[in-house]
């Protein structure tokens, strides 16, 4: 915990950096909160110095829970020491919102607020990004926890005889891939016209499938840019992949890429939920609500795929940003976007939500049903990349799919119960659990999640985090039989 109060004291003083050179009154209020994260770190490590160093698995839920809300809580700094944010509860929501890459977010008016303070915004984004990418490709699979096993042979480690090493050599090359992603895109779009701040936060919040925008209108506000939007759309495709198949794709294994199951099923349904999208937008979308010109010439049927397919990527890998009030287009699409929010990217992505792989194993159980029904000797096991799945895996998706069901289900009750309307209550609890961002009815793209109450935004924010670290990670802690000595 003080090693990670140390590491996010330190990225505090980027935005410091940034406050001292372009002479913003905060700075000092930045580096006070940078130091204060630092210090109490230290001071952690210093009085467990003599702890004993090897971690059980019991730990190792505590650590990867704790090590979040420990991050959430130093992250509240900045904006508690500078005023920018006010009342504990929008500062915890906003800062989990941040670290989960949700991107959801109780702030009116984001241009008003100092750029230092919208670069740390964007920060907690992509420190949270990196820290789920060595989660689940790295720590999870050694839990057993939701599938993650299935991709864990592919990716440069983890083995149980050699775990530190590998886990240190996945750590190093994902985050290669990450940072360099981040200032590819930075690049890019400076090139297409947007300035270097604007640049870098986007690029902070596409890689980390996060959402947070410099602008009010989110990327609606370069509607008259297709360059910029086309830029976002194909990192949110590469963020929303799994990181793992990036690697293999740099080392030139491209057979290993295109023959990567859950990677083609990503693309189809992609593809598929765009083809919808698109032809919706053109034909049927009421122009005056949907900011898309009359569809007659080429140059509006291009707008009506660009617009279909951010906003397609958006929602499956979870990033959030907008171009438009997908809401305002027709109800079909609206109720398409929402079944898009139990979709999820790629295993090993940053993304959240229930992700392909589960989905691709659910179908394929359901389908080995029926067979196992007319055949009830043979022995028919779910096959992944042409191997036989192991049975306690399949039974740990089912579980996490039924968990993740009655979470949201829970999740929107004690929304309603805090006033919220039916379409408003089930939007919030599918866009927090799924790390999404927008919702619908009074949360949707064009609103924000002001007008939560306090126990709202909590409950939000725990939704959140469960969401973000898997379910079991979190809720077993909460289990009486976590905590007894057996």
């Amino acid at each position: 915990m003080g090693v990670l109060l140390i590491f996010n004291g330190g990225f505090m003083l980027v935005p410091t950096v940034l406050s001292w050179i372009i002479g913003e009154q905060v700075t000092f209020d930045l580096a006070v909160a940078a130091s204060t994260s630092i210090f109490i770190g230290f001071l952690m490590m210093f009085l467990t110095k003599t702890h004993d160093k090897a971690i059980a698995q019991r730990e190792g839920y505590l650590i990867v829970t704790l090590g979040w809300l420990f991050m959430v809580l130093s992250g509240m700094l900045p904006y508690a020491f500078s005023g920018t944010i006010t009342g504990l509860s929008n500062m915890f929501f906003e800062t989990m919102s941040g670290y989960t890459t949700t991107g959801a977010s109780i702030l009116n008016d984001i241009e008003a607020l100092p750029k230092s303070i919208l670069l740390w915004r964007s920060l907690t984004h992509w420190i949270g990004g990196m820290g789920i990418i060595v989660l689940a490709v790295a720590i999870l699979p050694l839990f057993g926890i939701g599938g993650m096993q299935l991709f864990s042979a592919e990716a440069p480690g983890p083995s149980a005889d050699k775990v530190k090493p590998k886990i240190a050599d996945t750590a190093k090359r994902l985050w290669l891939i990450y940072f360099g992603y981040t200032v590819s895109e930075t690049i890019l779009l400076k090139v297409a016209g947007m300035d270097w701040f604007d640049s870098v936060n986007h690029a902070l919040s596409t890689l980390s499938t996060g959402g947070f925008s410099t602008k009010n209108a989110s990327i609606a506000y370069w509607n008259d840019s297709p360059a910029i939007q086309y830029i976002i759309i194909l990192f949110m495709f590469l963020a929303g992949t799994n990181f793992v198949v990036s690697y293999y794709a740099f080392k030139g294994k491209f057979q290993k890429v295109l023959h990567n199951e859950e990677f083609k099923w990503f693309f189809f349904f992609i593809a598929g939920f765009t083809l919808i999208s698109a032809g919706m937008i053109y034909f049927y979308a009421d122009p005056s609500i949907s900011s898309i010109t009359h569809p007659m010439v080429f140059g509006e049927l291009e707008s009506a795929i660009r617009h279909g397919l951010f906003q397609v990527l958006a929602i499956v890998t979870t990033t959030g940003f907008v171009t438009a009030d997908y809401t305002l287009w027709m109800p079909f699409l609206t109720v398409l976007f929402f079944g898009m929010f139990f979709l999820g990217g790629s295993a090993g992505s940053t993304s959240g939500g229930v992700k392909v792989v589960r989905h691709i194993i659910m179908i394929k159980n359901g389908f080995q049903e029926f067979r196992r029904i007319l055949h009830p000797n043979a022995i028919l096991p779910v096959r992944y990349k042409g191997k036989a799945v192991d049975q306690k895996i399949v039974y740990n998706i089912l579980g996490f799919f039924i968990l993740y069901s009655l979470s949201f289900i829970l999740g929107a009750v004690v929304f309603a119960g805090t006033g919220l309307d039916f379409q408003t209550a089930i939007g919030a609890s599918a866009s927090s659990l799924g790390n999404i961002g927008p919702a619908f009815g009074d949360l949707s793209p064009v609103d924000n999640f002001a007008s939560l109450t306090d126990f709202g935004k909590f409950w939000s924010s725990f939704l959140m985090l469960i969401g973000r670290l898997e379910l079991f990670t979190v809720l077993i802690i909460l289990t009486p039989y976590f905590w007894r000595n057996v």
